[in-house]
């Protein structure tokens, strides 16, 4: 397994370099020069941990989650202001989220809207100092499973439940079989979370995860 955060505040010349023709043009239509040399900084450095060439494109799935075709690899990436990760595993599926750590996010009606009763519960019945940190620990969880899954926002996030107390460990709690959810340290001011399919899944072989490096990135301590 591969696990990084990197920042997306790079120069990017090298990084578009490595970008399909494709992603070139899509990369041309962000307006404003931020988002274009952030799609550009993720998309170029998951091409540099896979060791792909700019002639060779990504799958995706039902629903829009990238892959390798015929590959034992599986990847997700996240970003969130300007800090990217990146997760990457062989013979299993796996997805990963990172987020800013927001508080006047956290303080708006978003638990109510999206996270199950049983979540919110247990979300309100924190001290109002630790309700920040346990939503984003909650919201992380969630995403990192429906990208996992690769159903993203077509799976509610309230059809399922995780843990979200400071002294509790990561786990699903209903609606998940199959998964082991793990958290991440994550850089100061980010949460982040990370889940892999319990059981090994195989397209075909490859060799390409050989290749893979640990070079750049900052690598994350995993528990779950």
């Amino acid at each position: 397994m591969d696990l990084r955060f990197f920042s997306l505040e790079v120069d990017v010349e090298r990084l578009s370099c490595l970008l399909s023709g494709e992603e070139q043009e899509r990369a041309s239509r962000f307006k404003f020069d931020r988002d274009r040399n952030r799609f550009i900084a993720c998309r170029g450095t998951l091409r540099e941990l896979l060791r792909m060439k700019p002639h060779e494109n990504f799958s995706y799935g039902k629903f829009g989650k990238p892959m390798l075709e015929g590959s034992q690899i599986h990847f997700n990436v996240s970003h969130s202001n300007g800090m990217g990760m990146i997760a990457i595993v062989r013979g299993r599926e796996v997805g990963c989220d990172i987020e800013r750590i927001d508080p006047s996010f956290a303080n708006d009606k978003i638990p109510e809207q999206f996270f199950s009763p049983r979540e919110v519960a247990a979300l309100r019945a924190l001290p109002a100092e630790d309700q920040c940190d346990a939503f984003f620990r909650c919201w992380t969880r969630k995403e990192a499973y429906i990208k996992a899954c690769g159903k993203g926002m077509y799976l509610p996030l309230d059809s399922f439940d995780v843990t979200l107390a400071p002294d509790r460990p990561a786990a699903f709690l209903r609606g998940v079989e199959g998964w082991s959810l793990h958290e991440v340290q994550a850089p100061p001011g980010f949460a982040a979370a990370m889940v892999m399919a319990n059981h090994p899944f195989t397209r075909f072989t490859n060799s390409r995860m050989s290749s893979i490096t640990k070079s750049g990135g900052a690598e994350a301590n995993v528990s779950g």
